[in-house]
């Protein structure tokens, strides 16, 4: 990927991984225990199986939204997918995320379970946050999964917080946080760009780049629209990666996150990227044109990671078939399991809200 290790370029990251030469094995009797996927082919399917969830997981919110099932704000993922799940792919258990108000994708990549997720979508107690947070506050401490935010840019801040911890402590950890177009717009960005480069905390940015803040297109907020470049001007190492191609993302995230343990700071990831649906399901979505929303649907992450995976003989209709029914079968799972989960007594409304008041000294 050549990551620019210190320097203050901005790269773009190769679009596609070279895939290894493959042969067909020759066919197994009736009799034989079906083969183990190979390494390869499992990862593949694994990529695509957590898409998937995202996609689908969304597309049910929709249909509950619609029914007053769930309220509130709600802001989709759908065709975002491929940034969530290729930068995962770089990260283990012990790193740390920070996320977004759009951050359902990034709590199901991350592996909140779809249960837990949903029941927060429904304000039900055995959410993620305990039915307190709702769509745009995702949280799960023991997965380091530092929620979602619904102040644009508000997470920046936390993340290198919890970098600067984790050097103190000795951790050999990485800080993961995600944001959009409009939060690089926001004085949180350029304050906490500068402060972790000046002291080369080990965290990865991942702006998520859908080309809308809101309402706003990107060229008439911003004079320069090269944002990978305008980061790397705080002397980081920067670059964009074609946001629609998971193994793009992925392949730019694992590059990142091995300099930033190696010692190198901070990186900046500009994921190129594009929402489906409108900013929220408030939002009537008249700014953008149609024929732009088609085109970049003509590009959707995972039609076209569907289709490279059927070229390649990586996945069969059988396959693919058993990967829809998984994934539709969790989410039957979590809506009904949210639907019957209890809502929360009045009586403990208040707790972890307020403290116990004392009367003052006479």
């Amino acid at each position: 990927m050549g990551t620019a290790h210190g320097g203050t370029s901005a790269r773009t990251s190769d679009t596609k991984r070279p895939r290894r030469a493959r042969t067909r094995a020759a066919s197994a009797p009736a009799s034989a225990p079906a083969p183990s996927p190979a390494p390869e082919s499992a990862h593949e399917l694994d990529l695509l199986r957590q898409m998937l969830l995202i996609r689908r997981f969304e597309e049910r919110c929709v249909e509950l939204y619609s029914s007053a099932a769930i309220r509130g704000f709600v802001h989709l993922y759908i065709g975002e997918e491929a940034v969530a799940v290729g930068v995962h792919q770089a990260l283990s258990e012990q790193d740390a995320v920070v996320s977004t108000y759009r951050e359902h994708g990034h709590a199901l990549a991350r592996g909140v379970p779809a249960e837990a997720v949903m029941a927060e979508m429904y304000g039900k107690t055995t959410g993620c946050s305990h039915g307190r947070g709702g769509s745009m506050h995702l949280f799960d401490s023991a997965r380091r999964f530092y929620g979602g935010n619904a102040i644009v840019g508000g997470g920046l801040p936390l993340a290198a917080g919890l970098a600067l911890a984790d050097r103190m402590r000795g951790e050999s950890r990485v800080t993961c946080c995600f944001f959009g177009d409009g939060a690089f717009a926001e004085g949180e960005f350029h304050e906490t760009a500068n402060l972790a480069a000046l002291w080369g905390l080990p965290v990865l940015f991942v702006c998520e780049n859908n080309l809308y803040a809101m309402g706003t297109a990107l060229a008439r907020e911003h004079a320069q629209t090269d944002l990978a470049m305008r980061a790397a001007s705080y002397g980081m190492a920067a670059w964009a990666v074609d946001g629609m191609d998971v193994h793009a993302v992925e392949k730019a995230a694992c590059g990142a996150v091995e300099s930033i343990r190696a010692g190198n700071g901070p990186h900046f990831l500009e994921a190129r990227t594009y929402r489906f649906r409108a900013h929220s399901m408030y939002d009537p979505d008249r700014y953008r044109p149609k024929e732009e929303i088609e085109e970049w649907k003509r590009r959707d992450p995972i039609t076209g990671f569907t289709t490279g995976l059927k070229n390649a003989g990586l996945a069969d209709a059988a396959a693919l078939d058993a990967l829809e029914r998984e994934v539709t079968e969790v989410i039957d799972r979590a809506v009904r399991a949210a639907e019957q989960a209890p809502e929360e007594p009045a009586e403990t409304l208040l707790l972890h809200v307020t403290g116990e008041s004392e009367e003052a000294p006479s």
